[in-house]
């Protein structure tokens, strides 16, 4: 069992990975530049699914910003929505949610 210090740390340590994952992103769509057709054409492909990757980036970030707010006012690790303890087993594999199984579904 996590004590919520190791989660939090875990929390934060991948919103790290999320945030420079977001810049990397940013600048790659920020760099093309290209003038020849097929080379613009392939770029804005790339550039789709890096905007996907972006945004699903941002999703997951925004959970984690509400999870790291719910550990600072003591409600982390209860459900958002009927107050329920959160199984250690569902914070295992997803820290940031908000919701017990039974609210999950």
């Amino acid at each position: 069992m996590k004590s919520i210090a190791q989660r939090k740390t875990a929390l934060e340590d991948r919103r790290a990975t999320l945030l420079a994952r977001m810049e990397g992103i940013e600048a790659e769509l920020d760099s093309h530049q290209s003038r020849d057709w097929e080379e613009s054409a392939t770029e804005r492909e790339g550039d789709e699914v890096l905007e996907h990757m972006g945004l699903s980036a941002q999703q997951e970030l925004r959970m984690i910003e509400a999870a790291l707010h719910r550990i600072d006012e003591g409600e982390y690790g209860f459900c958002t929505k009927c107050g329920a303890p959160i199984g250690d087993a569902r914070l295992d594999v997803l820290p940031y949610t908000p919701f017990c199984r039974n609210c999950a579904t």
